[in-house]
């Protein structure tokens, strides 16, 4: 074994799980349960192993709900060339196709596809 494969052995033994697994979308969100959403991003999660949008949805009895939505990897992101700023709409209340957690989480979804006022979107995952 070279010195370069040893390291990346030993690195990976002492890596927690979570850190090193990895998941598919529908092992964990299920495409049956798919949904719109409307609110305000209020805060993007620029993060790995996928980014994360926080969705803050306003309940018709005028109480909120927040959402975290999972969405693409940050590499992939940048490669569209697609930026934190650009996915958080400037205030504005968007609409979000996305499927619910599996596991019944709440609150919890993939995110699909965000359509914002003016009619641009960003469809950040392919359909299934």
């Amino acid at each position: 074994m070279t010195g370069k494969a040893a390291l990346m052995l030993a690195i990976a033994a002492v890596l927690p799980p979570a850190a090193i697994a990895h998941h598919s979308v529908p092992g964990q969100y299920d495409p049956e349960q798919r949904i719109a959403l409307s609110g305000v991003i209020h805060k993007v999660d620029w993060i790995n192993p996928h980014t994360y949008l926080h969705l803050e949805v306003t309940n018709d009895d005028g109480s909120t709900t927040n959402w975290r939505l999972e969405s693409a990897p940050t590499a992939m992101l940048r490669k569209a060339r697609i930026t934190p700023d650009m996915l958080m709409g400037g205030g504005a209340v968007v609409t979000v196709d996305v499927i619910l957690a599996r596991d019944g989480t709440e609150h919890l979804a993939w995110l699909y596809r965000i359509d914002y006022p003016g009619g641009h979107s960003y469809q950040l995952s392919a359909e299934r």
